[in-house]
């Protein structure tokens, strides 16, 4: 008997995975049946990402597993929502048992690993492309949005920045770095690590946040445009890995990390007022945000800054655009 869509499901989609009390009715039936906690809200995002335009042919199927998971998750943590469930819409060109079990291993992995449960999508054949919606809890009122953000408020970024962005121009041959820097930015840019845990931390402490999905330029002035605000960034404090620092040159870096996709770290800006909570509860935290600017009264302005002048490095577009 040939392998048909229903016996890919069972085989690589069903079994081992893991199980949440809420989920009433999972893979499997017509629909998924949830069970959503009464003093919540449901936080929901979707992602696709299309062979030729999100990843080619090197890229690992377990790289594509873990990463479609994790740009959703990603962005449930710019929310601070608790991640629960994930569906799962597949085309496919062709049954690839090998791309198949690296692929739904990576996805399993990092659901695992946020206590999220696969509940359900659809298999279907045509170009590969693959998309996952996320559903995650945030207690009423609580969640994280992109326009609250007022002047004199702090602008913070996690982790290091442009990394993702230098793989990828490593693999186009558009940089040279070394063995060991190659290996550190390529696990960025296939594996990267969405900052649940610091969202939830960040519900009642910052103003607006964002993930840096697309570049920290572009991503920034999505919060400054809903804020109706503007701000001052130090290009001096954005948060550089050794390998960034190592491979390019200083203005270089900084295009990097001002421009490239990729990274999703969290932006978020913190009120003067709740500085002092910040620092204590980052203190007990294992995620080091850094500060790299205040926002202005200014709608709009986003001024790059070196040594409080204007800084007259090459920014060569505001970030990534699907259709620019």
């Amino acid at each position: 008997m040939a392998f048909g869509e229903f016996d890919l499901i069972d085989t690589y989609f069903t079994h081992r995975w893991p199980k949440r009390d809420d989920v009433v009715v999972g893979v499997g039936d017509d629909a998924a049946i949830l069970a959503v906690p009464s003093d919540s809200e449901l936080v929901i995002a979707t992602d696709t990402m299309v062979a030729g335009v999100h990843f080619d042919h090197q890229t690992p199927a377990r790289a594509v597993g873990h990463k479609v998971a994790a740009v959703n998750l990603s962005d449930l943590a710019a929310m601070g929502a608790e991640p629960a469930w994930l569906s799962l819409a597949l085309t496919l060109p062709e049954l690839d048992h090998d791309w198949l079990t690296g692929f739904s291993h990576g996805l399993r992995e990092i659901c695992a690993y946020y206590d999220c449960q696969l509940i359900g999508g659809d298999t279907t054949k045509g170009p590969l492309t693959v998309t996952v919606t996320a559903h995650g809890f945030v207690p009423i009122g609580a969640a994280l949005l992109r326009d609250g953000a007022k002047p004199g408020d702090w602008v913070y970024v996690s982790g290091n920045l442009g990394d993702a962005g230098l793989a990828l121009a490593a693999q186009q041959n558009r940089a040279e770095i070394s063995a060991r820097h190659y290996r550190r930015v390529l696990e960025r840019l296939h594996f990267p690590s969405p900052r649940v845990a610091l969202g939830q931390s960040l519900r009642e402490i910052a103003s607006s946040a964002i993930d840096i999905s697309d570049g920290l330029l572009a991503d920034l002035q999505h919060i400054l445009k809903a804020s109706n605000v503007g701000a001052r960034i130090d290009v001096d404090e954005l948060p550089l890995s050794m390998a960034l620092i190592e491979s390019v040159d200083a203005d270089g870096a900084i295009s990097y990390a001002l421009c490239s996709g990729d990274d999703y770290e969290l932006c978020f800006t913190v009120p003067e007022s709740r500085r002092g909570v910040f620092d204590t509860v980052m203190a007990r935290h294992p995620a080091k945000p850094t500060c790299i600017g205040r926002i202005t009264n200014k709608a709009s302005d986003l001024r790059l800054e070196r040594n409080e002048e204007l800084w007259q490095g090459l920014v060569e577009r505001d970030g990534y655009d699907h259709f620019s």
